[in-house]
């Protein structure tokens, strides 16, 4: 024991210093800000589309034909899943993935013509909505165009062309570190900006193709169409500082699983956006937030479907981008992710007992737009009686408070939630048929997955 002494004496005072230093240090490792994005996207509400699921048609026109119908939803950027030929050497499935792009200068001839998609861009520009396509820059299909320079992919010891990763064997990985790849991959994002008027891309694994290139090709971009939008399939806090406007919420998405699907405290939800989020990424970034995605089965068939609208709102609520998919907003349930994105699958838009669906998130959007609290990227977490089930907090402005209060449990709870300040409130979503009483918070009965957004002006 007595061997030990001097250990512990040594480790006790590297404690001690450790600890004073500790202010300085935080201050050394402060977060950078978040690049400065332009206003249409802080307040974007994006809107996945799989153009080979979204219609009967499947194809350019089946999309262009519905955009009456996401602009009446409140979206205003609409963002097409991979619209380029797909490879057919090693695909998956009976169509092929279409993140398996075989040339990115063409389009999917089963989707229509460059004509039919300048047309789909103009449509929706003439109603005010925003047009993103994706990029799938870390690899290709393995018949991609591409493939005739050798030397713009990842090769092992005997130069032989290689997967990004062994999992991956329909797609063969780009190598970055030869110039002569970034330079291609750049002219080319140059090419859909300068000749279709894009307003951005959506960025497939993001992270795995190196910082420097994205910060690079965004200056050239900005060059031509400046205040464009890029969203990066990526949780990498560095992507966010000077290339990108906003990154997937994968880490949300996760806990969001934990607790809907395996029971965990609805307190896990604060505690994924403090540690995982805050503590991570630079000041003023905002996660796109979703609960349902082309790689995840539907939010609906994981969670029910009274629980897949609570997370929706719940999600959408807070600081971030909302993204609603292909048919979410009907309660689809066909299937999704992998094997499905290999097959056709379309969206069944008239679902039986699921019509309040559209109308709930018409409504929500539409409150949405209208209170600029949820634009910011402020988020104040408010203590409740019910903690293990509810989820509570405050979005505010300068002109008024909004409380969001979300019960994630599948029993009806009453609950108390501490309040900012002094007070009443009044419900606003969900609208009622009267006007509600005003409440100061004590005593909410909630039913089963049931949500309610509060709102109180703030004193001038």
């Amino acid at each position: 024991m007595s061997s030990l002494r001097p250990f512990l004496r040594v480790s006790l005072l590297c404690f001690v210093a450790l600890t004073l230093l500790a202010p300085a240090r935080a201050a050394v490792q402060a977060l950078p800000p978040s690049r400065n994005s332009a206003p249409w996207i802080r307040d974007a509400v994006v809107y996945e589309v799989f153009p080979r699921q979204f219609s009967p048609e499947g194809n350019f026109a089946g999309v262009t034909t519905r955009l009456d119908e996401l602009k009446d939803l409140g979206v205003t950027v609409v963002w097409l899943m991979p619209i380029h030929p797909i490879g057919r050497v090693k695909a998956k499935g009976s169509v092929g993935s279409p993140y398996a792009v075989q040339d990115y200068y063409a389009v999917n001839p089963d989707y229509g013509t460059k004509d039919d998609f300048r047309r789909l861009v103009t449509e929706a520009h003439r109603r005010g909505l925003k047009v993103i396509i994706d990029i799938v820059a870390n690899h290709t299909a393995w018949d991609s165009v591409m493939l005739q320079h050798p030397e713009y992919y990842k090769r092992d010891a005997a130069g032989q062309v290689i997967p990004p990763n062994p999992d991956w064997t329909d797609v063969a990985g780009l190598d970055y570190r030869n110039p002569e790849t970034c330079r291609y991959m750049t002219d080319m994002l140059k090419y859909w900006i300068r000749e279709f008027d894009l307003d951005g891309f959506r960025c497939d694994v993001a992270g795995e193709v190196p910082t420097s290139f994205w910060e690079n090709a965004r200056v050239e971009l900005e060059g031509i169409k400046p205040g464009l939008f890029l969203l990066a399939e990526a949780s990498k806090p560095d992507l966010l500082v000077k290339a990108f406007d906003s990154d997937y919420a994968w880490p949300m998405l996760g806990t969001m699983n934990r607790v809907l699907m395996e029971g965990a405290p609805a307190t896990e939800i604060e505690r994924t956006w403090r540690k995982g989020e805050q503590e991570q990424f630079p000041t003023g970034t905002r996660h796109l937030r979703f609960t349902d995605n082309h790689d995840e089965p539907r939010a609906i068939a994981r969670f029910g479907w009274k629980a897949a609208l609570a997370a929706s709102i719940m999600t959408y609520s807070l600081d971030g981008l909302p993204l609603v998919y292909n048919g979410m907003e009907v309660g689809d349930t066909s299937e999704s992710g992998d094997p499905a994105l290999f097959e056709k699958l379309g969206v069944f838009w008239h679902p039986k007992q699921r019509e309040h669906f559209r109308a709930t998130y018409r409504e929500y959007f539409a409150f949405r737009r209208t209170h600029p609290a949820f634009a910011g990227t402020q988020v104040e977490w408010l203590e409740n009686s019910a903690s293990r089930d509810v989820v509570s907090f405050a979005r505010a402005d300068v002109t008024e408070e909004l409380v969001v209060v979300v019960n994630l449990s599948n029993r009806p709870v009453t609950v108390s939630v501490k309040t900012p300040g002094p007070g009443r409130y009044q419900q606003a979503l969900p609208q009622a048929s009267k006007p509600a009483d005003e409440t100061d918070l004590t005593g909410l009965a909630l039913g089963a997955f049931e949500w309610r957004i509060y709102r109180r002006p703030q004193a001038p």
